[in-house]
């Protein structure tokens, strides 16, 4: 079948382990279900495979892409759920020390055919397309856990998101807007500034700003670049919530402030099946879409890497069949 997969690990050339082609057909173990893909989207974590991160060498080569929506066997639209942990154990999936994600253990959605667990598929809503409904099972579940389950934000309060254009960011801008919150947002050019206020941020701010007044909450999936402002911008006994740290895992801790202040800081990985389900229908009952820059063929798939890995994002990116 075909598929867009990493040959190997390469931690300094990450796209030249990249491979687009045949790969073998897929066997479907007891309790999994095969997925005929119609869209998939493109992550972070996407990269990181490329990179071998996450994933031992002996697991090469691994199709890539965490994220999909497609057809079952019997015609039933889908959205994948990408992670596969257990639930019934831990009441929360994504507190399985053993959980995983479709493209570090199991191939992955950039193909013709994904398998997954039964239960990691869910209806796809009515209203959103297959490219729309491919953005959600990472990107903005995680925004979706980090807003809704882990800031303890409020109708009427005041949100920051660091960084105005990638998946995660364009996502809690939209569903903040949508919840009553007030949305502002830093960007690093005019252009991704844009991206946001297009979402529906109350206010934009170039990255590193200083802003008019503290936050309540401020969003973090940036780390060390924002990290200081980030500190500096929420009020005494606010909350950071953190799902990621693109350009480095090791900000300067500002232990002082962070007592002082009595702030929290929260950490966010990914969602649970339950949340997933409480995000599309939220999506399918508020209108809300996921802001889509690029949509290209899967066969085209090295020139959304190429964006990505260059920071050219203004939303999602998704490849389809």
């Amino acid at each position: 079948m075909f598929a867009v997969y990493a040959a190997e690990p390469n931690p300094d050339k990450p796209l030249d382990a990249l491979r687009v082609g045949e790969r073998p057909e897929p066997e479907v173990p007891d309790g999994w279900v095969p997925v005929t893909v119609r869209a998939a989207s493109l992550n972070m974590h996407d990269l990181w495979t490329l990179r071998g991160v996450g994933i031992k060498p002996e697991q090469f080569p691994m199709i890539l892409g965490c994220d999909g929506a497609g057809v079952l066997a019997d015609g039933s639209e889908v959205v994948l759920h990408a992670v596969v942990g257990d639930a019934s154990a831990y009441g929360d999936e994504t507190l399985d020390p053993k959980r995983t994600l479709l493209t570090e253990k199991h191939q992955g959605t950039f193909a013709d055919t994904v398998i997954v667990p039964a239960r990691n598929v869910l209806a796809k809503p009515a209203g959103l397309s297959f490219s729309e409904a491919a953005c959600m099972g990472t990107a903005w579940l995680t925004a979706y856990r980090m807003l809704f389950t882990q800031s303890g934000l409020r109708p009427g309060q005041t949100m920051l998101v660091q960084g105005a254009s990638g998946g995660v960011s364009t996502a809690l801008v939209a569903l903040g807007k949508a919840a009553g919150m007030r949305v502002w947002v830093t960007g690093r050019s005019e252009a991704k500034r844009a991206i946001a206020e297009e979402q529906g941020a109350d206010r934009t701010y170039e990255s590193g700003e200083r802003l008019p007044e503290r936050v309540d909450a401020v969003f973090e999936t940036v780390g060390e670049a924002t990290w200081k402002h980030t500190m500096r911008s929420v009020k005494p006994g606010g909350t950071i919530v953190v799902s990621g740290s693109t350009s480095g895992p090791n900000p300067p801790a500002d232990l002082q402030r962070l007592f002082f202040m009595q702030l929290r800081v929260v950490g966010s990985t990914m969602g649970t099946r339950a949340e997933l389900a409480n995000l599309l229908e939220f999506c399918d009952l508020a209108g809300i879409r996921p802001q889509i820059g690029t949509e290209l063929p899967m066969a085209d798939a090295a020139a959304g890497f190429e964006q990505m890995l260059a920071g050219e994002t203004a939303g999602k990116i998704v490849f389809t069949r």
